[in-house]
């Protein structure tokens, strides 16, 4: 059985899908709402996870231990690392990293969990093709692409932060969640797409792009997940994969 787990860090960023959703229950843990129905006929779980990796984290633990989800879309917003990526843009996950992983005194790369063998997270590359055909379609006029998102607990709001980002992890945006998210979805073994819409450009004028153009650019996300959400049951190969991670 497919049933989604949608995750947003704010209310901005699950709201209007909740608006959109039929809604047969509502469970609270660990101070989160757990809204289950439908969207589109297709079931789902959407919840505000809250800011930051840990709250991220243990909302992946949750969708997955109490509502047994097939796969996991995690929306919101993001500070663009690429020059590609402008302010209203959106970025579909290639890979995720945790960027204030290190360990690196012991051997690890930088951004590297130590004992995982590896430092990026892979999105299901099934996931990353229909979000980026769903952007296409929900939001024509948007500029979207496909790319390496990174994560820690802070605000990126410094143009010296943001070289060094770059320049170590070669991300194409930062945020506070996504490679939480991405851990924690690993882990469970459930396949996972981060989708980033752009609401500033991560260097120091953030501090006043955010504000002004995040609502917008939730916005965006959350059309794109809606038609994501909508377009899966009709997939053939996303069924055949789904009824092959049930079996295992």
């Amino acid at each position: 059985m497919i049933k989604i787990g949608i995750i947003g860090a704010m209310e901005l960023e699950v709201e209007a899908l909740q608006k959109e959703m039929t809604v047969s229950s509502v469970m609270k843990k660990a101070q989160m709402d757990f809204f289950e129905g439908t969207l589109n006929d297709v079931p789902v779980v959407i919840v505000r996870c809250g800011i930051g990796k840990v709250n991220a984290a243990l909302c992946v633990q949750i969708l997955a231990d109490e509502f047994r989800v097939s796969h996991i879309i995690n929306t919101g917003v993001a500070g663009s690392l690429n020059a590609g990526l402008d302010i209203g843009d959106i970025l579909v996950s290639r890979d995720a990293i945790h960027h204030d992983m290190d360990v690196t005194i012991f051997g690890y790369q930088l951004g590297e969990v130590p004992q995982m063998g590896f430092r990026e997270f892979k999105a299901d590359q099934q996931l990353v093709t229909l979000a980026m055909d769903a952007c296409r379609k929900a939001n024509p006029d948007i500029h979207v692409m496909s790319g390496r998102v990174i994560s820690g607990d802070q605000f990126i709001s410094s143009k010296e932060v943001k070289e060094r980002l770059i320049t170590q992890f070669q991300g194409d945006c930062a945020e506070m969640e996504g490679a939480s998210i991405a851990h924690g979805a690993y882990l469970n073994g459930i396949p996972f797409v981060i989708i980033r819409a752009i609401s500033d450009k991560a260097d120091d004028s953030a501090e006043m792009d955010y504000p002004t153009f995040e609502t917008a650019a939730a916005k965006h996300s959350a059309a794109l997940v809606k038609e994501l959400v909508s377009s899966l049951p009709h997939s053939v190969s996303f069924l055949l994969n789904t009824n092959n991670l049930l079996k295992t």
